[in-house]
């Protein structure tokens, strides 16, 4: 987020005040402290109150509209595939995504959790192999 506010008018502080409370609002919100740059701008009249700007970079993952279909699909002498295939499965997937940035690589890794991941190793492990399995299986153990 870049905030911008108003250069002129010192005798007015509501845009410096709204432009700290649109921060907190973003803040509260999720929006890291360090993404967040307040700079400020010359308004077109020094009597005009000019408002707060707010700029953001944002992504989203979608895809073309389906529905092409320039071609008969029952033609498949050529056995190509058909001008929207897969469409329907791409705008799916799009419109699943929490975190579109997931598709331009991979998140940084975080930290492990060592004694959770010790406990859940411990329960595995004593839980040992089903009968079920045991009796369904090829290889003796």
């Amino acid at each position: 987020f870049r905030r911008y506010r108003l250069v002129g008018r010192h005798d007015d502080p509501a845009p410096a005040d709204a432009s700290r409370d649109f921060a907190r609002l973003a803040i509260a919100a999720g929006v890291s402290r360090s993404r967040i740059v307040m700079t400020s701008y010359q308004s077109v009249s020094p009597e005009a109150s000019a408002p707060v700007r707010v700029a953001y970079v944002s992504i989203k993952a979608q895809t073309d509209k389906c529905g092409r279909w320039p071609e008969d699909l029952l033609q498949t002498s050529e056995n190509k595939h058909y001008a929207d295939y897969g469409c329907s499965y791409q705008n799916n997937l799009a419109a699943q995504m929490a975190n579109p940035a997931d598709l331009l690589g991979p998140r940084k890794q975080s930290d492990i959790d060592a004694e959770n991941r010790s406990k859940v190793i411990d329960i595995y492990r004593s839980r040992g192999i089903s009968d079920e399995f045991l009796g369904n299986s090829e290889v003796t153990y």
